[in-house]
Formats: C-alpha cells, sequence, structure tokens
C-alpha cells in the first residue's frame, strides 16, 4: 500500500476531522476572494477593500456548518443556502459566501438519489439567482449573478456524476463478488456430484464382489472337511472374485489421479457387453440367473452401459443377500422405442418374510436410482405379487442430463422409487 492510499484509507477513518479541514479550506478561499474588488479602476485588483463584519460572519457560520455535511446534508444546505440569500441581498461588492453553498448542494447531490438532487438543485439555483437579481444592489444583468446560477449547476452537476461513478462501481464490484461466490459453488458442486459418483462406484464394486466372496467362504468353510474338491472350487471362485474386486477398485481409485499421469487407468467402463460375465460371477455363487435381450445389438453410450451395468449388478447383488438360498433371478433387457429397460425379477422371500436382522440400510437402491436420474431416465423398485422383488429401470439410450424437478431428475418429489418404497434392501 502506498503512502497516498495510506493517508487516503486515514482520511475515510476520520470523516469528521476530513470535514472540519475542508471547512477551513473553504473558508480560507472565502476570506481570501473577499479582498478582491471587481469593479477596480482596471478590472479585478487584490487588496483594495476589507469585507464587511456581516460578511465574515456569513462566510464562517457558512464553513462551520460544512462540518456536518455528511451527518446532515439538507439541513447544512439549507443553512448555507440562507447565509448565501442574506449576503446576495446585502453584499456590496459581495463576498464569495455561496461558495459554502455550493459545497453542501454537491453534497446533497453525491450523497442522495437524482429526484432529491434536481429538487434541491433547482430551488438553491431559483432562489439565490432569483434573490441576487431582484433584491441585490446589483443590476440583475450583472456577471455575479450569472456566476450564482453557473456555479450551483455545477455543483449539483458535479455531485451527481460521482454519485452515478460510485453507483457504477459498486454494482461492478457486486457483480465480481457474486460471480466469485458462483464459481466457488459451481466448484463445490461438482467436488460433490464426483464424491457422490466415486461412492456409488466404490458401493456398486464392493457390495458386489463381497457378496459373492462371503458366499463362497460360507460353503468353502462347509463343504471344506466332506467334499475337499467342491471347497477348493469355492475358494477358487473367491480368489476370482477377490481379483475382480481389486482390478476394479483400482480403476475406480485411479480416476482420481491427474489426466496426465502414465498409471491411470485406460480400460473402458463395464457395460451390457459384460452382462453374461457378470451372470455367470452369481451362478458360480449359487444363484440361478436368466438372461433374455431383445435391445437388437443396440451400441448405448458409455454412461447408459455403465448405468445399466450396476442396476443390473446391485439387483442381483440384492437378491443374493436378501431374497434366501432357493431364490432365482431373471434379467430382461428389451430396446423400447428411444429407450433401454432393465428388469431384474426374483422369486425369493419378500419384505416381509426376511430373516431378522435383514433389514438392509446401506445406499445399494439410493444409488441405482441416482445414477439412472442422472441420465434423465426412471427407476422403480419394489415388491411382486405373491412374492419375490422387482426392479425396473428405464434409460434413454442417447444419454442426457435431467434437470432438477424434470421427470426424473434429482428432487423430483413423488417419483417412482422415491426413498422409502416397500422393498428398499439395501
Amino acid at each position: 500500500m502506498t503512502r497516498i492510499d495510506r493517508a487516503r484509507c486515514r482520511l475515510k477513518a476520520h470523516p469528521l476531522a476530513l470535514d472540519a479541514a475542508l471547512a477551513a479550506g473553504v473558508l480560507g478561499c472565502m476570506v481570501a476572494g473577499s479582498f478582491v474588488d471587481p469593479h477596480g479602476e482596471h478590472g479585478v485588483t487584490w487588496g483594495v477593500r476589507t469585507p464587511d463584519p456581516l460578511s465574515i460572519v456569513l462566510m464562517a457560520l457558512g464553513a462551520a456548518a460544512l462540518v456536518f455535511r455528511r451527518r446532515a446534508p439538507l439541513t447544512v444546505l439549507a443553512l448555507t443556502g440562507a447565509v448565501s440569500l442574506i449576503e446576495c441581498v446585502t453584499g456590496d461588492p459581495r463576498a464569495p459566501v455561496a461558495m459554502s453553498a455550493v459545497i453542501a448542494l454537491y453534497t446533497v447531490a453525491s450523497t442522495t438519489d437524482r429526484p432529491t438532487t434536481w429538487r434541491a438543485g433547482l430551488l438553491t439555483m431559483t432562489v439565490l439567482t432569483g434573490a441576487a437579481m431582484l433584491a441585490g444592489p446589483l443590476p440583475w444583468y450583472a456577471q455575479e449573478n450569472l456566476a450564482i446560477f453557473a456555479w450551483t449547476g455545477i455543483g449539483a452537476t458535479a455531485g451527481d456524476a460521482v454519485r452515478s461513478r460510485r453507483a457504477v462501481v459498486q454494482a461492478i464490484r457486486e457483480r465480481a463478488e457474486r460471480a466469485e461466490r458462483t464459481r466457488e459453488e459451481e466448484a463445490r458442486r461438482r467436488v460433490a456430484e464426483e464424491r457422490l459418483r466415486i461412492a456409488r462406484d466404490l458401493h456398486d464394486v464392493v457390495a458386489h464382489h463381497i457378496a459373492l466372496v462371503n458366499v463362497q467362504a460360507g460353503v468353502a468353510a462347509h463343504v471344506m472337511d466332506k467334499r475337499p474338491d467342491q471347497a477348493k472350487e469355492a475358494l477358487a471362485h473367491v480368489r476370482e472374485a477377490s481379483r475382480s474386486a481389486l482390478n476394479e477398485l483400482r480403476a475406480t481409485v485411479g480416476l482420481l489421479r491427474q489426466s496426465g499421469d502414465p498409471e491411470a487407468p485406460t480400460e473402458p467402463a463395464p457395460g451390457l457387453d459384460r452382462l453374461d460375465e457378470l451372470a455367470g460371477t452369481f451362478r458360480s455363487a449359487g444363484l440361478p440367473v436368466e438372461v433374455a435381450r431383445a435391445d437388437q445389438g443396440t451400441t448405448l453410450p458409455a454412461a447408459v452401459g455403465l448405468a445399466a451395468y450396476r442396476v443390473i449388478q446391485e439387483a442381483l447383488t440384492n437378491v443374493r443377500k436378501h431374497a434366501g438360498p432357493e431364490a432365482k433371478a431373471e434379467v430382461s433387457v428389451v430396446r423400447v422405442g428411444p429407450n433401454i429397460e432393465i428388469t431384474v425379477l426374483d422369486d425369493g422371500a419378500g419384505p416381509d418374510d426376511r430373516p431378522p436382522g435383514d433389514e438392509g440400510g446401506g445406499h445399494g437402491l439410493l444409488g441405482m436410482r441416482e445414477r439412472v436420474s442422472a441420465l434423465g431416465g426412471f427407476l422403480t423398485t419394489g415388491p411382486r405379487f405373491g412374492g419375490g422383488f422387482r426392479v425396473h429401470a428405464i434409460l434413454p439410450v442417447k444419454a442426457r442430463t435431467a434437470a432438477p424437478g424434470e421427470p426424473g431428475g434429482p428432487g423430483r418429489p413423488g417419483g417412482p422409487g422415491e426413498p422409502g418404497e416397500p422393498g428398499e434392501t439395501v
């Protein structure tokens, strides 16, 4: 900060002292101007006359009123206008008492609004100029009378210009601050969305593979003594599921790397092309899964394919965890117009038939709903009539982002699959 900036800050911190200094300067100018005789033999001369005592008193009163110009600008304008009016009527030759009124009018214009400036300026110019022309000792056409009109108009115009400039600067500053807040909020929103997306991926990967590992480990422990071959096969499935979980976790966490990091994963995200492989992992875990596809070989965008894969993965994981050991699952993928419809059905135990302590409470269904809604689709979940559970997702083949409040968009009240539906198990 420069010396001038520091001085300006100190003056702003003490406005009364600044106004007192201004009043003293105006008083000095008025006293010095009162010694000028504009009607000398050789034109304007200096030091040829002494101000009248009344003029000196009026100048002192006008300057003293300027000390309070910020606190009560209209009152100060009225006081300085009154002493200027007296001088205009009685002064001969006239002392520049009107200088204090010009400063007060400038203050009113710079601190109030434009209508107030117009009213105060016109009133001041009319009263002072009219009194000087009609009741003053000089002819109405004298230069001193026209000078009063000109200087009061200049004071009002200059104050209005300063007020307008301050308003423009303040508006620019507010826009800059608002833009900065908007950028910060947008950055926080993007960070929150990215964290939510990574959390969904981690949940899907961990829930799926750990559920399979848990099932196969239980099988291995059960048949270890009597059927060691089957135990070895179960442990092989555990090893394969663990390897797959580690690979997917590595790929998901690798998304946090910088874009130029050569160790960042480059393999494509899973999609419906891996549906048979996904179903095979559940069959090896003891869950019969039937897959029916009528999508006519539709090529889906990566985001839609990943969402469809994760919906099926999470739905089958829920079946394996909650539907009971005798449950069977059916997966269907159908192309219907501009949409792809995913349906996962099971015939396991309904929500009322779950064993105690199997109420769920995770975020699987919520994560599925967020994935589908982010693409502008719909998700419905709930128990089937006669037992079992149904998960049905409608995804647009051409992905789009649903705005909040749109059908299928986040935050849409009363939409299908709203949290709290019967049968939410994860």
